[in-house]
């Protein structure tokens, strides 16, 4: 296959941000080689606002046809949650004819080296980046984020990660030394000496099985990262969720098949209403890598039957905040409100319960009792929300009818603290949006337990009233532990109280964040300088991105000769 991009042309091109990468998750300072302003694009070949959208517009009643071997006919059936039918066909793959002809590019992907694939992936993502308005569009009408966040979640953080997830992979295979020369002395007899070689070689293809909510942010890390290791990639989107990642596999396959290496090294397996076909191609005997995000149930089931593969997973937990004291109530309040509103909770980040002592907390402005904390917190929400332009756009909309039904069903599990509220979106008259529930719990009774310690996924928060801070740090203890989570948060400016929290998130795996109070919510993570996950608890058994989530994609190859 004649190349029209030259590695040379590629590693030129890509090597300097390849490196500031590298710097980046060496120091876990803050970098992004990607705007997160709309504004920024419109130059150097990268799609403006207006120019975003009309793309998207074009996709709408069309067929994506990328050129995959094994086409069987054509799928769709995607609606907006903001209710616009899409209308975007999908081929539908034949796996038995797909899978052969996506393993048959390997041995030349192999023999690139870790240097080659990097710089092809970021040539992906950069190409990605410029059409970042028009992949905007396509995450906030299948994800239902508001279209400031699908820009930002689903373009510029996501392109993050993936690079990221790159950075990381290159790491580690250049960690061992291509070839070596090995000289044993043996006294007065002539040394044994050997010619070393060491090549990195993939597992085999990997399956990425995407998600709703999050399609490329969740999505890129595996991608990248199966890709950058020499992995072929077959993409399974979630059935409302197809088009961004489809977007994504014509932009990879383009950049491919420019570079001289054969497109169907990532390939779409996109499925017929009903399938089902997430199980039927992890268990394939071709599929030696899976990534999922997911329902802790699916999750489960994949690690339990691919056994064939490496399965990465990001499942479900119940997060928690401990609210203890405080020398910033205002910010308090106004940081969680906002944790608790973006995105209507349908974040795996987003906290759940909140431990609260039941004799009230301390502030700066004097004592605080558990009721007047939980009343203060509802007007917070109520005040970030008040005015319906500014709730539509941190709430989005509903991504599913089983949000909707356990948002209405979580004002039944107790005292209602903050009634959820139906908005009205004057752009999508078909959007379902709703304002988070608030509901208060009492961690004493076993009834209520058994509500806090399940996950609610979506716009749903329990106010747990416990005993004391000792009793909800055990609190905080048991739920990581059984349950897990991806995130913790606490409040405190008692040292003590704060050593202990710190303590059971390191001994239990989780991500802990304190006092937050200003711009940064424990519901985000920033790429390069974040983990997503631990890789330690029970909502995820990796974290997006360290070496252990890359490492394993590949395996050192020996070839001794003797010299």
């Amino acid at each position: 296959m004649a190349a029209e991009l030259t590695t040379h042309e590629l590693i030129a091109k890509h090597r300097p941000t390849l490196d500031q990468a590298l710097e980046a998750i060496r120091t876990r300072a803050y970098w992004s080689p990607h705007p997160e302003h709309p504004k920024a694009y419109g130059e150097h070949g990268s799609l403006d606002a207006a120019a975003g959208k009309a793309a998207f517009d074009a996709l709408q009643g069309t067929r994506l046809d990328l050129g995959q071997p094994g086409t069987d006919g054509w799928v769709g059936g995607e609606v907006s949650p903001y209710g616009i039918e899409l209308g975007v066909e999908y081929p539908h793959a034949d796996v038995d004819v797909l899978l052969p002809a996506m393993k048959a590019g390997q041995k030349a992907w192999r023999d690139a080296g870790a240097e080659a694939r990097a710089v092809v992936c970021l040539e992906i993502l950069k190409r990605i980046s410029d059409r970042t308005h028009e992949f905007a569009h396509a995450v906030m009408h299948t994800s239902g984020q508001a279209f400031m966040m699908a820009f930002q979640a689903g373009g510029p953080h996501a392109q993050d990660r993936g690079m990221e997830a790159v950075a990381y992979a290159y790491v580690e295979q250049v960690r061992t030394p291509d070839t070596a020369e090995w000289t044993k002395p043996q006294g007065k007899r002539d040394p044994l000496a050997l010619t070393k070689l060491f090549v990195p070689v993939p597992r085999g293809i990997a399956l990425l099985i995407g998600c709703n909510t999050f399609p490329t942010w969740n999505g890129y890390p595996g991608l990248f990262a199966s890709l950058a290791t020499g992995n072929a990639v077959l993409v399974k989107p979630h059935p409302r969720a197809v088009l961004p990642l489809a977007l994504t596999v014509q932009v990879a396959r383009e950049v491919l098949g420019q570079a001289g290496f054969d497109p169907n090294l990532v390939a779409l397996a996109a499925e017929r209403p009903g399938e089902g076909i997430a199980k039927t191609l992890a268990t394939r005997p071709e599929i030696r890598i899976i990534d999922y995000t997911g329902s802790t149930a699916f999750g489960d089931w994949l690690e339990a039957n691919a056994r064939q593969a490496q399965v990465y997973t990001e499942k479900a937990g119940v997060n928690t905040v401990l609210v203890h004291s405080t020398d910033n109530y205002k910010g308090m309040l106004s940081n969680l409100a906002f944790s608790l509103s973006l995105y209507s909770g349908q974040m795996c980040t987003t906290p759940q319960n909140l431990l609260i002592p039941r004799d009230g907390i301390r502030t700066e402005e004097g004592p605080r009792t558990y009721d007047e904390v939980v009343a203060d917190l509802a007007r917070a929400v109520d005040g970030l929300l008040g005015d319906d332009a500014r709730a539509n756009a941190l709430l989005g909309a509903i991504v599913n009818p089983d949000v909707k039904a356990r948002l209405e069903a979580a004002a039944g599990l107790g005292e209602v603290a903050l009634a959820s509220r139906e908005i009205g979106n004057p752009e999508f008259e078909g959007a379902v949006v709703r304002t988070p529930v608030m509901v208060k719990l009492d961690g004493a009774k076993p009834d209520d337990e058994a509500a806090y310690m399940s996950e609610c996924f979506g716009p749903v928060s329990f106010a747990v009233a416990v005993d004391s801070a000792a009793d909800a740090v055990e609190l905080l203890r048991r739920t990581i532990r059984e349950k897990g989570a991806m995130t913790v948060g606490a409040y405190t400016t008692d040292e003590e109280v704060e050593s202990a929290v710190q303590e059971v998130c390191l001994d239990e795996a989780a991500q802990l964040s304190l006092n937050l109070t200003g711009g940064v919510y424990v519901n985000q993570t920033a790429a390069f300088s974040d983990f997503h996950g631990s890789g330690g608890n029970p909502a995820a058994n990796s974290a997006l991105t360290d070496g252990a989530f890359v490492a394993n994609r590949f395996r050192i190859v020996e070839v001794r000769r003797e010299a």
